[in-house]
C-alpha cells in the first residue's frame, strides 16, 4: 500500500532537497527526455521561476501530442452537505451549525434533468460529504444508477470506501473516482482533521489503492493548496502518481490542485498562498513530468486564468458549476461548499474556449466502453 511506500519519504528532507535546486538542474530537467521526480522537484523549485516561458512551451507541446487541442468539460452535482468530519477549511464541517440536505432519488433527477438543460454534458461528478449512516454506499449506488440514465461518465467524490464496494459500484454504472488527499504531512494531518472518518491518514491515503485494486477506470488525486507547503506536498502527490501508475497501469489518471478558498466555517485562513504564477509552474512542471496525467481546473480559478491555461496543459475544465446540494433546480439559494470564481455558464465557458483554438468535449466516455471494461475485468 502506498502509506508503506510514503513512510520511506521524509518531508523535511524532500523540502530542503526542492529549496536546494538550482538553475543548472532546472535545464537539466527540461533537456531530460523522461523527467524523474529529482527533476519534477527542479521545475517546481524556486529555481525554475525564470524559466516559466520555456516550461510552458513544453507542457504545450506535450498537451498537444496527447490531447491534441481538445477540452473536456464536467460539471458536479452535490447529494448532500451531511458530514460527519470536522475539517477545519470546509463548509460542510460537522459543528458549522448550517441546514443540511440529503438528496432525495426523485431530487436527483431534477438535479440531473436541470444539469442537461445547461449544456450537453456527458461527464458528471457526483459529490457529497462524509457521512456513511445517511449517505453510504448504497445511497451512493442509487444516485449512480440514476445519473447513469442521463450521462455516459458518472464519477464521484465521496468518503473513501473498501474495494468491494468500490467494484460494486463499478456495477452500478460508475466509471470513475476522486479523492483528495488534502495534504499528505502525516505530522501535520490531523490538525486539519481532528475528527470524523477523515481523521484516519492511512486509510484516506490508501484509498486510490483500493480503487486500483477494484479496477475503477480512472482515479482523480490532489492536494488542497493552501495547508502545508504546496511543493513538498505536490511532491509527494508526484510519488503517489508514480507509484499507482506502476502498480495499476491499466487506470487512467488525473489530478487537479485547488486553492484554498473561504468557507462558511469560521474564516479558516490559509496557511500558504499559491499565486497564479506558482499555479502556472506547478500545471507545466506536472505536464512535463507526466505527458498522459488529465490536468483538472475547477471553477475556483478566475475565468480569465482558466482561459489563458486552458492552451498550456490543463485538459479538462468544470462549468457551470453549483457547490450546493440541489443548486441547479431543487435549492439554488442553498449554502455552497465553497464560493465559485468562474461563474460563467457552460456556453459561455465553451464559447471562450473555441475562440482560444480549443476543440470542446462534451463526451469522452461512451456506455459500450462499459460492457468492454467487465468483460476485461472477469
Amino acid at each position: 500500500m502506498f502509506s508503506d511506500y510514503l513512510d520511506t519519504l521524509n518531508w523535511e528532507h524532500t523540502t530542503e532537497r526542492i529549496y536546494s535546486k538550482t538553475e543548472a538542474d532546472v535545464v537539466r530537467a527540461l533537456r531530460a527526455e523522461k523527467c524523474d521526480i529529482e527533476d519534477f522537484m527542479a521545475l517546481i523549485s524556486p529555481a525554475a521561476e525564470g524559466y516559466l516561458e520555456p516550461m510552458a512551451r513544453a507542457s504545450q507541446r506535450y498537451t498537444y501530442q496527447r490531447y491534441g487541442k481538445t477540452m473536456s468539460m464536467f460539471i458536479p452535482l452535490y447529494l448532500t452537505n451531511s458530514c460527519i468530519n470536522s475539517c477545519l477549511y470546509c463548509g460542510f464541517h460537522a459543528e458549522n451549525h448550517i441546514p443540511r440536505t440529503i438528496l432525495t432519488p426523485e431530487q436527483i433527477v431534477l438535479e440531473c434533468q436541470a444539469i442537461k438543460s445547461l449544456a450537453p454534458f456527458e461527464n458528471i461528478l457526483l459529490v457529497t460529504g462524509e457521512n456513511p449512516y445517511r449517505a453510504g454506499v448504497e445511497y451512493i449506488a442509487e444516485a449512480v444508477r440514476i445519473a447513469k440514465r442521463y450521462f455516459d461518465n458518472v464519477k464521484i467524490e465521496v468518503m473513501p470506501l473498501d474495494a468491494p464496494d468500490y467494484k460494486s459500484l463499478k456495477g452500478s454504472g460508475l466509471n470513475g473516482v476522486i479523492c483528495f488527499q488534502e495534504t499528505y504531512n502525516r505530522a501535520r494531518y490531523n490538525i486539519y482533521h481532528p475528527r470524523g472518518m477523515k481523521a484516519n491518514f492511512d486509510w484516506r491515503v490508501n484509498a486510490p489503492d483500493r480503487m486500483g485494486q477494484a479496477a475503477v477506470h480512472s482515479i482523480g488525486m490532489g492536494v488542497l493548496i493552501g495547508l502545508e507547503d504546496w511543493r513538498t506536498d505536490i511532491t509527494m502527490l508526484a510519488h503517489h502518481l508514480r507509484y499507482l501508475e506502476r502498480h495499476y497501469w491499466r487506470t487512467r489518471y488525473s489530478v487537479n490542485f485547488p486553492r484554498l478558498r473561504p468557507a462558511e466555517n469560521g474564516g479558516f485562513q490559509p496557511n500558504v498562498v499559491m499565486s497564479d504564477k506558482e499555479l502556472a509552474q506547478l500545471t507545466f512542471a506536472f505536464r512535463i513530468f507526466d505527458h498522459d496525467v488529465d490536468i483538472s481546473y475547477s471553477t475556483r480559478e478566475q475565468a480569465a486564468f482558466r482561459d489563458n491555461m486552458a492552451t498550456l496543459g490543463v485538459t479538462t475544465v468544470s462549468a457551470g458549476s453549483k457547490t450546493d446540494p440541489g443548486g441547479y433546480a431543487t435549492y439554488p439559494q442553498s449554502l455552497e461548499q465553497f464560493s465559485v470564481s468562474d461563474d460563467r455558464s457552460p456556453v459561455e465557458v465553451a464559447d471562450a474556449l473555441k475562440r482560444l483554438g480549443r476543440e470542446v468535449v462534451w463526451k469522452d466516455w461512451d456506455r459500450t466502453f462499459d460492457l468492454w471494461r467487465d468483460t476485461q475485468d472477469r
